[in-house]
Formats: C-alpha cells, sequence, structure tokens
C-alpha cells in the first residue's frame, strides 16, 4: 500500500508541477469591490491598471453592486489562458487583434448585439462577437537627447537611412518588441511586413545596431524618456501620450508613410459565468467615443471614423481570415525564424 500510496502521491505532484509550469502569467491583479456586492465581474485584460482603472471606477458609478476583479497579463498569455488553459473569465480585453480574432473564430467567444451596435461603424464589430473599442496607432518616440523637436525622421526610409549613416550613435539605442514574446509586438511587425519592404530593410539594420527587444511599450517609452534609447518603434501610441502628459524627455512621432493602427477589442469568452454584466460592460466600452471624461482620463482613443479620414496615413488593422494568415503554425515558424536571423543573431 505504500508503495501504492507513494505512486498516487508522484502521480498528484507531478500533475500539479504541470499545470505550474504552464499556468499563464498574472503581471498585476486588482479587486474593485463594490458595497454591497450584488455580482462579481471578472475581466482578464493586457491593458495597464492606470489607463484602465478610470473605466472601471466610472462603469461601477453607472452600475452600483457590481465588484470588478481585474487580472493583467501580456497578449500571449492571455491567449494562454482562454485557449489552451480553459480559465474562467466575463470578459476579455486585449490589443492583439489577431489573437482576439483567433478566440473568436475557434469558439471561444460567445455572440452578443450591443446596445449601441447601429452607431458602430461595420469594421468595428466582427461576427457579433469581437468588438473594437478604441483605436491606437502604431508610432515611434524618440528622446529629446537625441532628437530636438521636429528633426527626427518623419518615414520608414528616412529613419534607415540615418541610422545606416549614424551607427555608432545609434548602436544598442534602439528599442523595438521581442515578437517572440509580445503578441502585440508580433500583430504590429507582421503588418509591417505585409504593407511594405522596408519593414525587412529596417529590421536588418536595427539588428546589426544591436536593437534592444522589450516585451511592453511602458518599458520601451521609460528607457527612451531617460535618455537610455534614442528612439522606440511600433509603440503603443495611447501608452505614449499618456506617459507624455507627466513625463519629459522623449516626443512622439507619427510616421507619414503609414501608421498601422490597431483596434483594442473585447469579448466574452465561451466560458464566461457573469454573462448580464459582462454585455453591460461591452455597452458601456462601445460607447466610449460618447465619454470625452473617460477619454482624457484613460488616454485611450476611441473609435472616430473622423480622425481616419483627416489622416490618410493612418491604416487601421482590419479584423477578417487575413490576420489568422501568420498564426498558421508554420508560417509563424518562418515568419520567426526569418526575424530573428535579421535582428536576434546579428546581436552580440
Amino acid at each position: 500500500m505504500r508503495v501504492v500510496d507513494f505512486a498516487l502521491h508522484l502521480i498528484v505532484a507531478l500533475a500539479l508541477w504541470t499545470s505550474c509550469a504552464t499556468a499563464f502569467e498574472v503581471e498585476d491583479r486588482q479587486i474593485y469591490s463594490a458595497t454591497p456586492e450584488t455580482s462579481v465581474l471578472r475581466i482578464i485584460s493586457t491593458a495597464d491598471r492606470a489607463v484602465f482603472e478610470p473605466i472601471i471606477m466610472a462603469f461601477q458609478k453607472s452600475n452600483p453592486g457590481i465588484s470588478v476583479d481585474y487580472t493583467i497579463t501580456g497578449t500571449t498569455d492571455l491567449m494562454t489562458a482562454l485557449y489552451d488553459e480553459g480559465a474562467v473569465f466575463d470578459l476579455a480585453i486585449s490589443s492583439a487583434m489577431d489573437l482576439q480574432t483567433k478566440l473568436a473564430n475557434d469558439g471561444f467567444a460567445q455572440s452578443y448585439s450591443p446596445a449601441n451596435a447601429a452607431s458602430l461603424p461595420d469594421w468595428a464589430i466582427w461576427r457579433d462577437q469581437l468588438f473594437a473599442f478604441t483605436q491606437e496607432p502604431a508610432v515611434m518616440v524618440v528622446s529629446d537627447n537625441f532628437f530636438k523637436d521636429g528633426e527626427a525622421p518623419q518615414t520608414r526610409d528616412a529613419l534607415i537611412a540615418l541610422l545606416r549613416e549614424n551607427p555608432e550613435t545609434f548602436r544598442g539605442k534602439i528599442g523595438t518588441y521581442d515578437v517572440r514574446r509580445s503578441g502585440f509586438g508580433y500583430l504590429m511587425a507582421t503588418q509591417d511586413s505585409r504593407t511594405s519592404e522596408t519593414f525587412w530593410r529596417l529590421t536588418e539594420v536595427m539588428g546589426r545596431l544591436e536593437a534592444q527587444l522589450y516585451c511592453c511599450s511602458g518599458e520601451m517609452i521609460a528607457d527612451v524618456a531617460a535618455g537610455k534609447l534614442a528612439l522606440a518603434y511600433n509603440v503603443l501610441g495611447s501608452y505614449a501620450a499618456s506617459e507624455l502628459a507627466t513625463t519629459e524627455g522623449f516626443h512622439i512621432v507619427e510616421l507619414t508613410d503609414f501608421v498601422n493602427v490597431m483596434l483594442r477589442t473585447v469579448l466574452i469568452p465561451a466560458n464566461a459565468e457573469n454573462i448580464g454584466d459582462a454585455r453591460t460592460m461591452v455597452d458601456f466600452l462601445t460607447a466610449l467615443r460618447t465619454r470625452p471624461d473617460l477619454v482624457e482620463a484613460s488616454g485611450l482613443p476611441p473609435v472616430d471614423m473622423n480622425a481616419l479620414q483627416n489622416n490618410p496615413a493612418l491604416r487601421p488593422i482590419r479584423f477578417g481570415p487575413g490576420l489568422l494568415v501568420f498564426l498558421d503554425q508554420l508560417k509563424e515558424e518562418k515568419f520567426l525564424r526569418s526575424w530573428e536571423n535579421s535582428i536576434v543573431q546579428q546581436t552580440p
């Protein structure tokens, strides 16, 4: 019996170890309690707490009694949590449009028609399962120590030329995403590669100049502001604008050849339990453009057709099967191998 008991204990221990080893990483968690509490809405999100907290507080003010359990993780970890591990949340909010699209496409999202669906553009909703509530450009942030206002390159070709002509100035001073770790970074890189041939030339130049690779926009922005980096490429514009409101030392450049615009999305997971409150929050988020106070407090720009029409360089990434192309295992492996050969293996 002792041998049997030991074997059983060993099996349980191994199962627990495997579960812990594969569990998605939680970066932060905050419970916003309501008093008295009538229900709990569990959200998994890639949006920093400082960004999303004003929205949660306003939501609770409009919907007394709903406590919000807010879990923050990375884009790839969010996918792992829902797709691989079956974690139970009532809402999933992410900046990785391709991964969100795959969740919906593969049956991991519930259908819903938001109360204000008629006022949203067609491209802001996909299959009544994926809902955009912001449009956020991928921008370049540059250090004031390296560039005076107006002196930074305005196109990718100009950026490539500047880096090639001044290698010692920019060696080790360029930041961009590690697309192996960041779902948002992978999305921006693949979209860049589809839009222009300059992507691979720029990637190779950054690799020769020992580019620093990051998981997150916030860390890149902080290092640019501190002068540790001369510039960071494909940073999330909303985070940069929010940081610029309180921090000096850098400025934002929207390149004029093209600017990929990410749509931050929300979906109701198929295994959600508090569906009623989840739908209420979807209604609240998709009406963000009617709340300029929340736009200012969060720094999240809402879906706005006028902004897109006024700036032809802005190119919103569209929902659809095209977003799933680079999630195919073979295509993903090929893309990452090419990216590593360009930017990683050239660094010491």
